[in-house]
């Protein structure tokens, strides 16, 4: 089982949703950078539930930073982060062992595991696991800032809705049907200097991808102008260029500020769509894998009605962590503190 992804900067994710704890160790960090704990906890903050229209499961994320940081500075060792597990509910998942539940990693998990995975809360296939990536980070975020590079997540619409009071109203109808309901995120990267990317396998689209596709519920993501394009004409999809100065731009961004897998100098834009939760409390068809036969299931426990809300930060860190990669891979993992 692969948990690690980068090439220069890299990331690597441990723990359970019901174990001890979970956590990354990043390694390729430079030394000197300042840490600052009071914005992780930010951080943290902005993906942790807030009210109805998420799970009562609440976590403090109180976490520890065992290695990699002494005197508020990388030392340029791994960091080690550490997130504790505290307010776990084991048992509502003991009917749930072998009962799989439809559109979540329960069955392929098995199958790949030969059942010795952990099931409880969905395990290490649970989105609690993206509370470490937030953490993680936190730490490359604002040396990301101090090169002027500004990553933001936008929810463009949640159940088909775009107004924010509508979306939360859709929230909650899902919640009191036993329901669930997914949306659309928006990421813009500000500040990207040209010429970042590798061409064929390691394009900014592919790593973005590559990152953001293991976030739990993310089945889709377009870049720029995206599935539209096909509706296009070239005259039309092409953004045409111009001289500012001693600096080449596009007079439109319909390629998300990506050609040939490098960045154009241009905002990088991309949406990511997000599954509704599959956890639900309606009853569905389903497999008891213990008898092989067919049975239902009405999922128990504590569960989101809607992620959306809760994982723009999540693609935002996700963005920023591939982002540093690409960035340390091109001109060093010292220009990331310079």
């Amino acid at each position: 089982m692969k948990n690690t992804i980068g090439n220069s900067l890299t990331i690597t994710l441990f723990g359970e949703s019901h174990g001890k704890a979970i956590g990354a160790v990043i390694d390729g960090m430079p030394s000197g950078l300042a840490v600052d704990e009071k914005y992780i906890a930010s951080q943290l903050s902005r993906r942790r539930p807030k009210d109805a229209t998420s799970t009562p499961r609440q976590e403090k994320d109180e976490f520890s930073i065992l290695s990699g940081v002494f005197e508020g500075h990388t030392t340029g060792t791994p960091i080690c982060i550490t997130i504790p597990n505290a307010d776990t509910h084991s048992s509502d998942y003991g009917k749930m062992q072998y009962k799989m539940r439809p559109s979540h990693a329960d069955y392929t998990a098995n199958c790949r595991y030969n059942g010795f995975q952990d099931y409880r809360g969905g395990g290490h296939f649970s989105g609690r696991i993206t509370a470490a990536l937030v953490a993680a980070a936190a730490l490359v975020i604002p040396a990301l800032n101090k090169k002027e590079i500004k990553i933001n997540t936008n929810i463009l619409n949640i159940g088909g809705e775009t107004d924010k009071e509508k979306m939360r109203e859709k929230i909650l109808e899902a919640r009191q049907e036993g329901d669930s309901v997914g949306g659309t995120l928006e990421t813009v990267v500000e500040g990207m200097p040209t010429g970042v990317g590798e061409p064929w396998f390691d394009t900014v689209e592919g790593m973005l991808s590559h990152a953001i596709f293991s976030i739990p519920a993310v089945k889709g993501i377009e870049f720029g102008l995206g599935f539209n394009f096909a509706d296009k004409m070239g005259s039309d999809a092409n953004d045409q260029m111009y001289v500012d100065g001693d600096v080449v731009k596009c007079y439109t961004n319909n390629n998300g500020g990506i050609l040939g897998g490098i960045t154009n100098g241009m905002p990088i834009v991309f949406r990511t769509v997000i599954k509704p939760t599959p956890t639900i409390a309606k009853e569905q068809k389903t497999v008891d894998i213990s008898t092989m036969s067919d049975t239902t299931l009405s999922a128990s426990g504590r569960h989101d009605p809607c992620i959306v809300h809760r994982a723009a930060v999540v693609v935002e860190s996700v963005t920023a962590l591939v982002i540093a990669d690409m960035l340390t891979s091109k001109f060093g993992t010292d220009w990331l503190a310079k």
